[in-house]
């Protein structure tokens, strides 16, 4: 099923329309709100419109005819299943958007708790534990379908203990055991349960449950996103086996994490918290994969796509919002603001170049922010502060060793001050790579140096900080500034502040260069960036096999350039990997945690 922009909804725009010219014509007529209105308008939607709120934009339903049947007679039930393991994220608004189209439909909606496919999880969670997530959860998708303004009333929650620790469920379970093979089990959970070489019978046992739900919780129809595709053709051929009915199976499109990997609980760096505070939100979008022009692997454009428009959609639906339009902010010299009204007219701009990955991730920063504003709100009371404590102790635990941490740093300080000003102080410590302070980081934006046009470039560069750091660099005969923007490179964020004809660089970008052996001038005939692995994230540190790394806060002193002594050692190899030479001629690789970094085309050529 092919993706369709969300759009205004038409129908529900027409009726609001109706409304307000109604009023207009009636000044003493008090008026309950756009919601009520549209609410009561949608009670006379026909087949035909109810199916299309329960099917548009997804990317998948398996037997549509069922949806079709059922609609003849009745309103469709649905059942939507989360297990109640890590924190709720961000990406809980894509299928809660799609629940709104479900409520709009008249749809009976069950969100159900999952509970023991949690604790079948590799028995992360005990009892106690899964009793209080329940509760978060329950408080989590409440918040969340609140914020998009989302109407409650037809809305129920179910735990899945309440039924699965049943006689009767549990002798279908294993009627299940004796139809089902292991290597269907395992095929059938494939994209849900991690896959490992000895698995857990645990594990195989998901699709089973998961695959029973849809009768004993007595729906037409089962909603998840498509990585459960596995499991719904799975309850498609073996309920029929137990003398159950076939269902209908509604797919969802998945959300990409922030690092263009899927976005997951699991992966802090991936995913936003539905409590993360304003500076949490922007750094983490900051931090987020974004190169110019390229939609693939772009983890802020499926965002916008499945997320921010959908979000906006869903707000003006149900009267939150007049227009949904997608606004960035964004200085004058830069074009000003500018306003979207749809995905497409986004992602065009976007892949024209119109709309530069700053200006996105700015956008997208302050969308988040005031979405999240009511949730960060509702969890910040002492009643869910203490259920986040209880549902989560092991963050809890772990913000506590931090504390615990950061409270024997402070009692230690003049000890470890005066270790680190030692080593850093000592006549006889080596002037080697591990004094670097190293990074990924994602170019930004590129002007040219305001006295030194033409040489000197002035790059915005993200190294994971709160903000990007002011770099100058001397590379504008061999890069147009277009080649450079959403760049991956390396940086070396720990050398001393200079001014550059009255421009401030707070660091250094390091590149080989391509000089002629035979050229007595030495004169540089090309330029390459040193680039760090594809899947590299911004702020990523850079080591040295065999160096224990301990960076200077600040690299050398005014009088002697430590880096530039240190930079004699820095080359590429045969192979145009960047390496540190020892002084044993043997070489120490730039190590990223996801693999060496490279200068391509360039083979034993100094790094500077």
């Amino acid at each position: 099923m092919s993706y369709k922009p969300y759009e205004q909804d038409s129908f529900a725009t027409e009726i609001r329309e109706k409304k307000k010219n109604e009023n207009n014509n009636n000044d003493n007529e008090e008026v309950e709100g756009n919601e009520k209105n549209v609410e009561s308008q949608l009670i006379g939607l026909t087949k035909e419109q109810k199916k299309e709120y329960i099917t548009r934009n997804l990317q998948e339903v398996l037997n549509l005819g069922i949806v079709d049947e059922i609609l003849e007679k009745r309103d469709l039930k649905i059942y939507w299943g989360t297990a109640t393991t890590g924190k709720p994220h961000i990406a809980y608004f894509v299928p809660m958007t799609k629940i709104a189209d479900f409520l709009t439909a008249h749809c009976e909606v069950t969100v159900l708790l999952a509970d023991l496919h949690a604790y079948l999880d590799n028995l992360k969670s005990d009892w106690e534990v899964l009793e209080y997530r329940i509760q978060y959860y329950k408080e989590a998708i409440t918040g969340i379908l609140e914020c998009i303004g989302v109407p409650l009333e037809k809305l129920k929650f179910v735990r899945g203990t309440s039924y699965q620790l049943t006689k009767e469920f549990n002798l279908d379970v294993y009627k299940l055991t004796t139809l089902t093979s292991e290597r269907y089990a395992k095929k059938a959970g494939a994209e849900v349960v991690k896959q490992v070489q000895h698995p857990l019978i645990s594990g195989m046992l998901y699709p089973l449950l998961q695959a029973l739900d849809e009768e004993y919780l007595g729906v037409d129809a089962q909603f998840g996103g498509s990585d459960q595709r596995k499991i719904f053709t799975y309850a498609v051929e073996f309920l029929p086996k137990l003398g159950y009915k076939k269902r209908a199976h509604l797919m969802n499109h998945m959300v990409q994490g922030l690092n263009g990997g899927k976005m997951s609980a699991s992966d802090v760096k991936s995913k936003i918290e539905l409590n993360d505070s304003p500076k949490e939100i922007k750094k983490k979008i900051n931090q987020a994969y974004c190169k110019p022009k390229e939609l693939e692997g772009n983890g802020l454009i499926t965002f916008a796509k499945f997320v921010v428009f959908p979000v906006l959609n869903c707000r003006h639906h149900f009267g939150k919002i007049e227009t949904p339009q997608f606004s960035i902010t964004r200085p004058e010299k830069y074009g000003g603001n500018i306003v979207f009204e749809s995905y497409e007219s986004l992602e065009d701009s976007f892949v024209k170049g119109d709309l530069y990955p700053q200006d996105l991730k700015t956008g997208i920063s302050d969308f988040i922010i005031d979405l999240l504003a009511p949730l960060r709100e509702r969890f910040s009371t002492k009643e869910n502060i203490k259920l986040t404590k209880l549902a989560y102790p092991e963050s809890n635990n772990n913000n506590n060793n931090n504390k615990n941490k950061n409270n024997n740093n402070k009692n230690n300080k003049k000890n470890n001050n005066n270790k680190k000003n030692n080593n850093n102080n000592q006549k006889d410590r080596p002037i080697d790579c591990s004094r670097l302070d190293l990074r990924v980081g994602e170019i930004l934006s590129v002007e040219d140096h305001p006295k030194d046009p033409g040489h000197l470039y002035v790059e915005k560069i993200n190294v994971g900080e709160d903000e990007p750091r002011n770099v100058v660099s001397g590379i504008a005969n061999f890069f147009k500034p277009e080649d450079l923007i959403g760049k991956k490179v390396v940086v070396c964020c720990n050398v001393r502040p200079s001014n550059f004809k009255g421009v401030k660089s707070q660091a250094l970008l390091l590149a080989g260069s391509d000089i002629d052996p035979n050229d007595e001038s030495k004169t540089t005939k090309n330029v390459v960036l040193v680039t760090p692995p594809n899947d590299s994230t911004v702020g990523d540190k850079i080591s040295f096999p065999g160096f224990e790394m301990n960076p200077d806060k600040v690299l050398g002193t005014r009088s002697k350039n430590y880096f530039a002594q240190i930079s004699k050692s820095l080359s590429t190899n045969e192979e145009g990997v960047a390496v540190y030479v020892k002084e044993d001629k043997s070489h120490s690789p730039f190590t990223a945690p996801k693999g060496v970094c490279t200068v391509p085309g360039l083979s034993n050529m100094p790094i500077s």
